[in-house]
């Protein structure tokens, strides 16, 4: 790519690593500018105003244009890389995967994590406090159906690692930050190792 890559993230959060992981994979430089969202950075006018009026983060900056949503930034750098499969079917089992992260997983272990490790269970309000049994179950439903497909393949989608591995490695490999136990799910364990033995891996911060 020739233009400019920024990436506007807070380094805690999985959504964000994604994106740097995609990058360091494809060997893709990146520029990082941080941001505080529990101190509300991502809501002040200028953010707002100049790079998403969603108030949200991660968000790629490509040159003078902006992307949000993970994974679409992820699509974004991947694109014609051995991290998309070729084959028709094996593009739309990848995204089917990496949709199942926003709307199975991320919104139970992702929120987990983040009850428990940055705000403080002791701080949580009660309408919190009374949605974390659902979550848990809800985050432990989606480490079951990735268990059963990872007991039968080694990789969710496709013979090598995609897009979907990256997507949902990012919260799966700190999901025992919200109270999950990895120890219980052995096909996972396995494939966190493949994933982490992958040329050109980088660590969350």
């Amino acid at each position: 790519m020739s233009e400019a890559l920024i990436l506007h993230e807070d380094p805690r959060s999985g959504n964000c690593y994604k994106i740097r992981l995609t990058a360091a994979l494809l060997g893709l430089p990146l520029q990082r500018v941080a941001y505080d969202i529990m101190a509300g950075e991502t809501r002040t006018p200028e953010f707002l105003a100049t790079i998403n009026a969603n108030g949200r983060i991660p968000v790629l900056q490509a040159g003078n244009r902006f992307l949000p949503e993970s994974n679409a930034a992820c699509w974004y750098l991947a694109d014609g890389s051995a991290l998309i499969p070729h084959d028709r079917f094996g593009r739309a089992d990848m995204l089917r995967w990496m949709f199942f992260e926003q709307y199975n997983h991320e919104p139970n272990i992702a929120t987990l994590r983040f009850w428990m490790l940055f705000v403080g269970e002791d701080k949580l309000s009660a309408f919190q406090n009374s949605q974390i049994p659902a979550k848990r179950a809800g985050g432990e439903a989606a480490l079951e159906v990735i268990e059963d497909q990872l007991s039968r393949t080694d990789w969710l989608a496709g013979d090598v690692a995609s897009l979907a591995d990256i997507a949902l490695y990012a919260y799966t490999h700190v999901c025992e930050d919200g109270g999950f136990r990895l120890g219980d799910y052995s096909a996972i364990g396995r494939w966190l190792d493949q994933m982490e033995s992958l040329p050109g891996f980088v660590a969350m911060d």
